[in-house]
């Protein structure tokens, strides 16, 4: 009896319109899992619902069938037997004449229609029912847009479900089909009518059948579509894109050969158009249509394609780039944009099925013959009229498509022009290459004709394309019985032979960027033929390669030249060496390998940095090319490197630095994204320790900073790209030079009491600095420690800790780096990590933090621990300025930032302290007179270190995203968080004088902390805080610099916490922050004018009145800066 009486609740609820959607919802829900749960058949259900699915009101009526059909779409998994489905299937049937109740009519008919045979199908003679009654009840068109689409997806359905009963209607069913898409405009049901049409056509395959008889009326109404053009996109519409209803439109368009003579003439007509969208559309249907049709049904059209597409192409190009550049052309650079693209695509698919007519038409054509036959009459490209060339590319990608098409389709090509082309450059054919007798001083770039060589190397190039993708299937063509190799044969030694001395003779004449741009590009594609289809003399291919080479050391003052010439043998490169051509690749190596690795340190003309690139394209070519430029280049850094440090050779230094950055910026690069090469990076890393332990007695002190930088980065990118195997090489390697180079005294042990020993630290006896060899070293090691991976075991862990503390408090800005890396290392959750077994994160703390490592005497000089006749201190004191030594201080404030760095990547509370520690170094100056100082900050020079600049330039370092000290990156935006939290404490309460000393500094952490901390209601008060030390520098002179440097990315904070939601106090300040910023110069301030008021607008309703009143005050400060 509950569940009677819950049963009716719901049935109530679910027919009341006056109920909620969400009630109604769930209401639908509870009944459906009813019947799942089979604690409520479909037979009770439908008696229970008698009263409401035959009462007289409409609505009631309308909302029960709506119910039960909603209720069956829930139970389409759900088996029910024959019976049931019949009597269902009949009253949805039946309601399909109630026009009031259609909607749960349809709903219904479509839930029992999609049911699948396990669940127990409609019978065909039923469906056919439903399909007799639809034909009979349903006026479509004059239906809402949702009953609409109810009615195109029951049509649907029915053809794709129930074809054969549905194809039994005849005529009724092409006019019911017609009817209902007629007009229709909306895309969601425009989509399903294409389908519909798609369908309706495969009913009918019969040419003589029915189809044949309504296709064109069929077609009348799908024709008025063409093309699509949606504009009106309603946000139910948003799902549906143009896209698709094209596509869909198109499939219509294709479905059946019976539309072919409407669908093409269409087409065709829309070309046409001034709309270019109509273009694009009208080449993409007759595209897809054609390969639909067949080639019997498209050869009527052929012609009248062929006219569309050339006019297309020619009268769709825009202008070209003003110059010829290195990089790849298409054609003479005209920019080809979408309708051009798709012409080419239609003309080369007509091509491949019809390749006899379509050739036939284009030889013949009167157009392009005209433009090939007027190629004589221009000498060079610069004389040839904008028309003119606009034509020549027209042609010329005309040719290089179907050139490209088949073999029989090239050999027609080279057929029909190729002699004449070779007749107008002045060069002569013979049987083979062995009458290939012209001597090379008989060329002069004066007998090519541009057009001649235009065409003829894209002849030559699409030939090889062709070649090329057929040799990928296995299809090699390449006997004598091809007309084009045979021509080609014929050709090519001549051709060579006139590209390699006309390119020579450049040297000694000026000549057309583009006549250079294909001479080099003729050369490079017949280099490049495979050996089975072009048989290239072996002197002719070295020909080719000693006139590239040539150009490479001798022409490097004509750049377009010389960077083609490098592509070109690097192309060459790649080929000789993928193809498997063998004794071409012999000859690549012995000119081209062997001289590119004696580059850098031959004595040739070629500027430094142009040979590096030479060396690395070529090297890129392939990765055994890569691995002999390698190690060429390791010869030429190690000697250079030597040459530095023991003959002090500045010259020698600059070249080390551009073969580091090199192999830095490109080398490391390459083999990281190409794989294979690690062992030559292992080796490479190797080789240089083993000079700067050849080097380190040297009597030269090398002091170059920018050489160590590019040392330091190209080590630290090798050793990050090796195996942990590898790295464990590298690393002992690296600690055995540490060990015996450093004048530190160092114990190989994990003795406490004989870790490092530091000799007494004197200012004035530079004992404060390390000396240059030490410097390179530790900077060296540092490097290599920051590249490691975690898993990577570090010898005597603790002790090199001890080592980089010595090193940070001396001014080794790698060594702190290092340490923030180890420390971000030893914090990750891994339990494999090799450190942690020498060293913990704990032990590590101890030893940076709480270890007191030196002491201080009385002359304020820093000494060993050893000593007893001072006090201790550790890092902590010496940032804190414990010595009297500023400048100790200062590396260890360094150095300390760097550490902190290490701990903010890895969450660790620690750094808390840390930023205490560096807050009150920025404090240290709080006891001089306010005046005094703000003197001192006016003053533009300072030539001593600053303990406040530095404490400054300490929060960047902990702000800032750089990885210069880390190779593990983690999720640090917790982090991040509770530093900006603990910083805005410190900030606040840090004395505005002071904090105005270094505001440029500071500025980046404020800035950032306003938009960090405005995420979390808890931070509002620290929030607040930051805003009124930011309204004491808008507010002061000393800030104004500041503030003019970072003004856009203050108003952008400031407009967002102008609707901060969690206090009052901010919204106050962050207005009479902009109310500030109004007083800055015009010309800074006034791009942001419109930004600010539109924010301040917002406050102006704000509930609270003190927000209100400020927003007045700073809207009218605002508006009068116009």
């Amino acid at each position: 009896m509950a569940a009677t009486t819950q049963l009716a609740h719901h049935l109530e609820c679910y027919v009341d319109t006056a109920r909620p959607p969400a009630e109604q919802a769930a209401s639908l829900n509870f009944i459906t899992s009813l019947v799942k749960k089979d604690l409520l058949t479909i037979e009770v259900l439908v008696k229970e619902m008698r009263m409401c699915l035959t009462i007289t009101d409409n609505v009631i009526r309308a909302r029960g069938i709506l119910l039960l059909a909603e209720v069956l779409t829930g139970l389409s998994s759900k088996p029910l037997d024959n019976a049931t489905i019949h009597s269902l299937i009949g009253f949805f049937t039946d309601r399909l004449s109630d026009w009031r109740a259609l909607r749960g009519a349809l709903v219904g008919c479509l839930a029992l229609l999609r049911r699948q045979v396990n669940a127990g199908m409609v019978s065909a003679s039923d469906a056919k029912v439903v399909a007799q009654s639809y034909r009979e009840n349903i006026p479509v068109q004059s239906l809402a847009q949702q009953d609409r689409k109810l009615c195109f997806e029951l049509l649907e359905c029915l053809l794709q479900r129930y074809p054969n009963e549905v194809a039994s209607l005849g005529e009724d069913l092409f006019y019911a089909i017609s009817e209902a898409i007629d007009e229709e405009k909306d895309p969601h049901c425009l989509i399903l009518t294409f389908h519909i049409v798609e369908a309706l056509v495969k009913l009918f395959p019969d040419p003589s059948g029915p189809l044949a008889t309504f296709c064109g009326d069929l077609f009348e109404f799908l024709g008025c579509y063409f093309p699509i053009h949606f504009t009106h996109l309603k946000d139910e519409d948003a799902n549906v894109k143009r896209e698709d209803l094209s596509k869909a439109l198109m499939s219509a368009f294709s479905s059946t050969a019976l539309f072919e003579p409407f669908v093409i003439p269409l087409l065709l007509e829309k070309l046409s158009s001034s709309l270019p969208l109509a273009k694009v559309d009208s080449l993409k249907y007759l595209n897809y249509c054609a390969s639909r049709y067949g080639a019997e049904r498209m050869a009527k059209h052929a012609e009248t394609i062929w006219i569309s597409i050339k006019h297309a192409i020619s009268n769709s190009l825009e202008v070209p780039a003003k110059s010829f550049t290195a990089e790849p052309l298409v054609g003479l650079g005209f920019e080809e944009n979408e309708i051009v693209t798709e012409a080419l695509i239609l003309l080369q698919n007509v091509t491949m099925q019809n390749d006899a007519l379509l050739l036939s038409l284009i030889v013949r054509d009167e157009d392009i013959n005209n433009v090939i036959n007027s190629i004589a009459s221009h000498e060079s490209y610069t004389n040839i009229p904008s028309q003119g060339r606009q034509s020549l590319h027209a042609v010329g990608r005309i040719f290089c498509i179907i050139t490209k098409t088949s073999m029989a389709s090239c050999n027609r090509v080279f057929e029909s022009f190729f002699p004449s082309l070779i007749k107008t450059l002045e060069i002569s054919m013979g049987s083979s290459s062995k009458d290939c007798t012209l001597k090379a001083n008989s060329f002069s770039s004066k007998r090519f004709k541009f057009g001649a060589l235009y065409f003829c190397v894209e002849f030559i190039a699409a030939c090889r394309d062709l070649i090329m993708r057929t040799n990928e299937h296995d299809e090699k063509f390449g006997t004598a019985d091809e007309t084009c190799c045979y021509m080609l044969q014929s050709s090519a030694p001549t051709l060579i032979t006139a590209f390699c001395t006309t390119l020579v003779q450049i040297s000694y004449n000026t000549a057309d960027d583009a006549d250079i741009y294909f001479k080099v590009k003729g050369l490079q594609m017949l280099a490049t033929f495979p050996g089975y289809f072009l048989q290239i003399p072996k002197a002719m291919f070295e020909n080719v390669l000693k006139t590239l080479m040539s150009i490479i050391l001798v022409d490097f003052d004509k750049p377009l030249l010389w960077k083609l010439a490098l592509k070109a043998l690097a192309h060459i490169g790649s080929f000789v060496d993928v193809h498997l051509e063998s004794e071409k690749a012999q000859s690549y190596t012995s000119f081209v390998i062997e001289k590119t690795i004696s580059l850098p340190q031959d004595d040739f003309d070629v500027p430094f940095p142009l040979k590096l690139e030479a060396v690395f394209e070529i090297g890129a070519s392939r990765p055994n090319h890569m691995l002999r430029i390698i190690q060429g280049l390791e010869d030429a850094i190690v000697a250079n490197l030597s040459k530095t440090f023991i003959h002090g050779d500045l010259k020698a230094a600059e070249k080390t630095i551009q073969l580091l950055e090199c192999c830095s910026n490109k080398i490391i690069s390459w083999i990281d994204e190409n794989g294979g090469l690690e062992e030559v990076l292992c080796r490479f890393v190797i080789s240089i320790w083993n000079c700067l332990e050849m080097c380190k007695d040297s009597s030269n002190q090398v002091q170059d900073k920018g050489l160590l930088d590019a040392t330091m980065t190209a080590m630290k990118l090798a050793v990050g790209s090796c195996s942990e195997e590898s790295q464990n090489i590298i690393i002992q390697k690296a600690y055995g030079a540490l060990s015996s180079g450093i004048s530190i005294p160092f114990k190989d042990s994990t003795d406490d009491s004989s870790l490092v020993k530091l000799e007494t630290l004197h200012l004035f006896e530079q004992l404060d600095k390390l000396s240059p060899i030490d410097e390179w070293i530790f900077s060296l090691f540092a490097s290599v420690i920051i590249a490691l991976c975690p898993r990577t075991p570090i010898a005597n862990a603790k002790g090199i800790l001890h080592l980089f503390m010595t090193a940070l408090v001396k001014g080794c800005t790698p060594a702190a780096q290092a340490l923030g890396s180890v420390i971000n290392k030893l914090g990750t959750q891994s339990n494999e990590i090799a450190i942690s077994t020498a060293c913990t994160l704990e032990e590590a703390m101890e030893i940076i933090f709480r270890s007191k490592l030196w002491n201080i005497g009385e002359n304020g000089a820093l000494r060993g621990s050893g000593t007893s006749q001072s006090s201790k201190v550790g890092l902590t004191e010496l940032c804190l300025g414990f010595s009297s030594n500023k400048l100790l201080q200062v590396h260890a404030i360094t150095g300390l930032a760097w550490i902190g760095k290490g701990l903010l990547l890895i969450g660790n509370e620690q750094v808390k302290d840390v930023t205490k520690i560096i807050l009150d170094c920025l404090l240290a100056d709080d006891q001089v007179d306010a005046s005094e100082l703000r003197q001192d900050l006016l003053e533009t020079s300072r030539k001593q270190p600053s303990v406040m600049r530095t404490a400054a330039d300490a929060f960047h370092i902990l702000m800032s995203d750089s990885d210069v000290c880390l190779n593990l990156k983690s999720d640090s935006s917790l982090s991040r968080s509770m530093l900006f939290r603990a910083s805005a404490h410190l900030i606040s309460n840090a004395p505005l004088i002071v904090i105005l000393s270094e505001a440029k500094k500071l500025m980046k952490v404020l800035l950032d902390g306003l938009s960090i901390l405005s995420d979390d209601i808890l931070d509002k008060d620290e929030l607040y805080s930051l805003l009124l030390v930011l309204s004491g520098i808008l507010t002061d002179k000393c800030g104004e610099e500041a503030v003019l440097e970072n003004a856009h990315i203050i108003i952008d904070r400031l407009s967002r916490l102008v609707a901060y939601p969690h206090m009052m106090l901010v919204r106050e300040t962050a207005i009479q922050c902009l109310l500030a910023m109004s007083e800055l110069p015009r010309p800074r301030i006034f791009p942001l004018k419109s930004q600010v008021l539109q924010a301040i607008f917002k406050a102006l309703d704000d509930p609270k009145r003190a927000v209100r009143q400020e927003a007045v005050r700073c809207q009218h400060a605002w508006t009068s800066t116009a």
